[in-house]
């Protein structure tokens, strides 16, 4: 592993250079600061703080994983792991779906994979079904993350999740309020799910693609190996 990222404190100057302010950066006068206690992030369009903790806030575009808690007479309540009332409404969904019979689509405990499609002054936010790749989410497990550290899970143009799905041969949504699915082998869901806690565990750190590669190489080995 190489050397930490830097980490900024609240008031902080951040230099932001050609870069697009975004989470955690405000401009004071002539000077951009840090508003967190957190891990300046760069991209190659935008500068970010990722603050250490904090609750998931919805926000507008938003792709998360949300489950439902309890469902009324046209639309359902879910939890997407924040502190704010999230709400499906049955046209919304990719069903055509009478009032009163969501229940035969959707019920407590189901999982799904959506969208936020707006967010009011009180941070309630509505979802929606109704774009590529989204959908009812059957099977498979959930874990929680911090919402925090999902762009790293996420990695650089993908290419972290996409190493781990690609070696484990395991189907994996990283929802940005911090909810994994995970689907496939349970041998290798372990080891994905071993995987994305270490990434979480070692994110600050620099050279961790590279460190992450030989861990799976390594899981990966042993499951072969033991299997002779």
């Amino acid at each position: 592993m190489k050397r930490m990222k830097e980490i900024v404190l609240p008031g902080d100057e951040v230099r932001v250079d050609k870069l697009k302010p975004r989470q955690g950066v405000r401009k004071v006068g002539g000077t951009y600061i840090s508003t967190y206690l957190g891990v300046l992030q760069k991209s190659d369009e935008y500068i970010d703080v990722i603050p250490f903790t904090s609750p998931y806030i919805p926000r507008k575009g938003d792709r998360v994983i949300g489950k439902v808690i309890d469902v009324g007479p046209s639309m359902w309540i879910l939890d997407i792991n924040s502190p704010y009332t999230t709400l499906l409404h049955m046209n919304d969904s990719p069903w055509r779906v009478n009032s009163g019979d969501l229940k035969k689509f959707l019920y407590p405990g189901e999982w799904v994979y959506a969208k936020i499609m707006s967010v009011n002054g009180i941070k309630e936010s509505w979802i929606t079904l109704k774009d590529v790749g989204l959908r009812k989410l059957d099977g498979g497990a959930i874990i929680t993350m911090p919402y925090t550290k999902v762009p790293r899970i996420i990695g650089k143009k993908g290419n972290m999740i996409n190493m781990i799905k690609d070696t484990l041969h395991t189907r994996i949504i990283v929802g940005q309020n911090g909810l994994i699915w995970l689907d496939g082998s349970p041998e290798n869901v372990e080891i994905a799910i071993d995987t994305l806690e270490l990434i979480q565990k070692l994110a600050h750190g620099e050279g961790l693609t590279d460190y992450i590669k030989e861990y799976l190489e390594k899981r990966r080995g042993d499951i072969v190996g033991n299997s002779k």
